[in-house]
């Protein structure tokens, strides 16, 4: 019968070497038989086989202590990959903001389930739902997207919507897209790990706190660092370098903004309203640029979108102490018009 100090050094002797195949998911100790604890300690593998045979092992780990030979059993846990508890690149119905969506073209983040009237639609960026950027083809949004094997007709959740143009010249002031899905019961108007959204803000001011949730990076948070921020984003080599006009910059000291968080949208860390749109980022992933919500849903007509039977989420008006330039501002109606809104062509 072996104990656990000497599954211990059989384990600590092991690991690294087991671990490396590709079937064994973890290494540990623990009674060799759990109904019948008095039979002593085993090396438990948890992994993709039914018996150590199966992995190409005996059924016992020798190895020498100080001299003196011992021998610990194994047990096998046949167990699946293990990964993080969430996973916002797989495969989800109906469809909740936070996880990937796309299309064909690649993988970006669904940003909030909104609504107009009855109807239902996913807001995301410009570029994650139109293929190429920018263009008016009806393109299929699938989820989860492209760029975590979502395939066309297989994880079609809807179509592009309508979308305000990136100009190539001239100042912009979003990148924002609605995808209507095939049908409203395939989406959910939820939001991962937070659920239900009161609504959204008109505005936000330097030095809040945020929160979101990314494709890529899950569940993070941030603070508002700036405000009225002009910046330059580079959108690869099909697009170019666009310019951005009083934009938000939210910081972190871990990734909150990788390639496929686009679209994701900050809420606000005390009360889960609805704050800021993500777009861009920096390379290490620390910095977020964003604008602020209330722009896309004025610009697109919609509203944060509430379960069945209950009224759109509400538009929480916030004082900006005159004009306070801590603050953002809601876009003037003239602002609102310069926004040019694209209803994609049929097929």
């Amino acid at each position: 019968m072996a104990t656990f100090a000497e599954a211990l050094v059989i384990k600590e002797n092991i690991a690294s070497t087991v671990l490396k195949n590709r079937k064994v998911h973890g290494v540990g100790i623990g009674y060799y038989d759990p109904k019948h604890p008095k039979k002593g300690a085993a090396v438990i593998l948890y992994a993709n086989a039914v018996s150590s045979t199966a992995l190409g092992l005996g059924a016992k780990f020798s190895s020498q202590v100080k001299g003196k030979p011992i021998n610990v059993p194994i047990r096998v846990v046949k167990t699946k990959k293990i990964r993080s508890n969430a996973s916002y690149q797989d495969r989800i119905r109906p469809v909740v903001a936070g996880y990937s969506i796309g299309t064909t073209g690649g993988s970006g983040t669904a940003g909030l389930i909104v609504s107009s009237g009855n109807q239902l639609y996913v807001l995301s960026n410009n570029h994650v739902l139109t293929n190429p950027t920018n263009s008016n083809n009806r393109a299929e949004t699938l989820q989860p997207g492209g760029a975590d094997e979502g395939r066309t007709v297989r994880d079609r959740v809807g179509h592009l919507s309508r979308f305000v143009t990136l100009k190539t010249n001239g100042t912009n002031r979003i990148d924002a897209a609605l995808s209507r899905p095939v049908r409203n019961s395939i989406l959910s108007p939820k939001y991962a790990t937070v659920g239900n959204i009161p609504g959204h803000v008109t505005s936000y001011r330097v030095g809040e706190r945020f929160k979101k949730v990314g494709r890529t990076t899950g569940l993070t948070r941030g603070r508002v660092d700036s405000v009225n921020t002009d910046v330059q984003v580079d959108y690869g080599r099909n697009v170019g370098v666009l310019s951005f006009r009083n934009q938000s910059i939210i910081l972190s000291d871990t990734p909150v903004s990788l390639p496929g968080d686009s679209g994701s949208v900050w809420l606000r860390s005390a009360d889960n309203f609805a704050a800021a749109v993500n777009y861009a980022g920096t390379e290490d992933g620390k910095t977020s640029v964003a604008f602020p919500v209330d722009w896309a849903l004025r610009a697109l007509r919609v509203r944060v979108a509430r379960p069945a039977g209950q009224r759109a989420g509400r538009v929480k008006v916030v004082d900006t102490h005159n004009g306070n330039a801590a603050y953002t501002r809601r876009l003037t109606p003239k602002e609102l018009s310069m926004l040019k809104v694209i209803r994609p062509k049929s097929k």
